[in-house]
């Protein structure tokens, strides 16, 4: 009869979630295994800094379906700003979150300090949903929650960088991550995705229509 023996755990991606490598020992040969996962990773297991420099744990949101998008002030797809906080205003309410995360990866199009980025969204935009410090979301410096979103949701043919700014991830009321969204997506395109996530399990089912719309479809 196999005898299965716990040797330790491996943390992943700094947030908490685990693994056990261990070993089996059948018929006095024993061999290496990697054991179930002792806990299943959820956005809630990760902490942002906000762009005023207060700790953000995600964990505020648990329960709640979080759109998470890497934003930049100078790019092609910067007015996406607009229909981003249009869909935080009509349908917070209902549980859900916007988290923009500005990066300065993708031609250098988020120059500024968090303070230009928040005065910037502020007086261009009108942006109120939460804003995290700059980040990066490709490379070994990448936020350990963006490193998790790619690993998740991988993007066309299996790749897992981010190719540009305003790449989008929606978050469910699970806590895992449901959608993986390209930049040319828009908030108007991604509206009907996001009022499905915010009707599962976990919440009242919401009946809320897109934006200029009579009735949600894809």
């Amino acid at each position: 009869m196999a005898e299965q023996t716990a040797r330790g755990r491996e943390e992943v991606g700094g947030c908490g979630a685990a693994h056990r490598a261990g070993r089996i020992s059948f018929q006095g040969e024993v061999f290496p295994v990697t054991l179930a996962r002792l806990s299943v990773t959820r956005v809630s297991d990760f902490q942002l800094t906000a762009i005023d420099g207060s700790p953000m744990s995600l964990a505020q949101f648990a329960g709640k379906v979080v759109l998470v998008v890497n934003v930049a002030s100078q790019c092609g797809f910067t007015p996406q700003y607009k229909g981003l906080e249009k869909l935080w205003r009509t349908h917070r309410d209902a549980g859900l979150v916007i988290v923009g995360c500005p990066c300065d990866q993708f031609g250098h199009q988020e120059p500024g300090d968090e303070a230009d980025i928040a005065q910037f969204c502020s007086l261009t935009y009108d942006v109120t949903f939460p804003l995290s410090a700059k980040l990066e979301v490709n490379g070994p410096g990448a936020h350990p929650l963006w490193q998790w979103m790619q690993t998740e949701k991988p993007g066309l043919l299996g790749t897992t960088g981010i190719k540009w700014n305003f790449t989008k991830f929606l978050i469910g009321r699970d806590g895992a991550v449901a959608k993986r969204f390209a930049p040319n997506d828009t908030p108007e395109g991604i509206e009907a995705a996001i009022v499905r996530a915010l009707g599962t399990p976990g919440g009242t089912p919401i009946v809320t229509p897109p934006l200029g719309t009579d009735a949600v479809s894809e």
